[in-house]
């Protein structure tokens, strides 16, 4: 069993400490994060986490959905790549990928999958071919119906670095149980169990025993599309750089202050998930 560590608190001097990746010439140094979801109607999780992912550093967006959004997507995000998946009747992606997509999932730095996916089965079957399809050292961030996928396919991962972000409920699929009001004992099983970092509420947990705890995140995070901000921002960080548990770390941070950057503004809930993205790039810069 991996040597437990006590769980270190996050503040902004252990970051200061532990300085971010800053790759030099163009945009191709800081890698390419490909986001994956978006079903017909849910087509905002997936530019929440690719604007999040760029604003946290990533040098190269591109961007998958279903068909049906994508045209409409690529001018809301006209700094990304976005390409149309094949959709079912009800609006959901398919699980099987296109070429194109595969091609892309060859190529990226860091995959982002789950964001707006609304069929757990399509979605098990999506995730194990871009598993396959992506090389080895490409990271993989799970969110959403990626987790749910996961929890019924528990040896789906395979070689690839990866870095699960859950809320409760999907902590608790990935579980098998109610996580509990321990979660770093939470986070801290998952990590062992699927051999991957886990971001579970301000708890950070790597396979090996080490743990973070974040602080400062406040009531405010808990809306609508708040999830996908952090895992996109997790995304960004990786695709500069960073190894999983520094991304995971420094996104958990990074997400909690910028809600605390809106709190003046709306107090401490009210504020949108859209409006924590223009915080990103400035709470990096706060202790980089």
């Amino acid at each position: 069993m991996p040597n437990r560590s006590e769980p270190r608190v996050v503040t902004p001097q252990l970051l200061r400490d532990w300085p971010l990746p800053l790759p030099g010439g163009g945009k191709d140094s800081r890698g390419t994060v490909l986001v994956v979801g978006g079903s017909r109607f849910t087509p905002g999780a997936v530019l929440l986490a690719g604007i999040a992912a760029l604003r946290a550093g990533a040098g190269v967006l591109q961007l998958a959905v279903a068909e049906s959004t994508a045209a409409a997507l690529s001018i809301q995000v006209p700094e990304a790549l976005v390409i149309g998946l094949p959709e079912t009747d009800s609006g959901s992606v398919a699980g099987e990928p296109p070429d194109r997509l595969r091609d892309l999932a060859a190529e990226a730095r860091v995959i982002l999958i789950g964001p707006g996916l609304d069929d757990v089965h399509l979605t098990g079957d999506l995730l194990r071919h871009l598993i396959d399809a992506a090389g080895t050292d490409t990271a993989l961030v799970l969110d959403a119906y990626a987790l749910g996928a996961l929890s019924h396919q528990p040896d789906l991962l395979g070689a690839q670095p990866v870095v699960l972000t859950p809320n409760l409920t999907e902590a608790g699929f990935l579980l098998g149980h109610d996580p509990g009001d321990d979660l770093s004992a939470a986070a801290t099983e998952l990590a062992e169990k699927y051999g991957a970092v886990v971001s579970l509420f301000g708890t950070v947990a790597h396979p090996d025993g080490r743990r973070w705890r974040e602080e400062s995140g406040d009531a405010g995070l808990g809306t609508s599309g708040s999830g996908d901000v952090r895992a996109g921002i997790v995304a960004g960080l990786l695709s500069r750089g960073a190894d999983p548990e520094q991304a995971a770390c420094f996104g958990t941070w990074v997400h909690a202050v910028a809600g605390q950057r809106l709190i003046p503004r709306y107090g401490r809930i009210g504020f949108l998930a859209r409006e924590l993205l223009d915080g990103i790039a400035e709470s990096i810069a706060q202790v980089s």
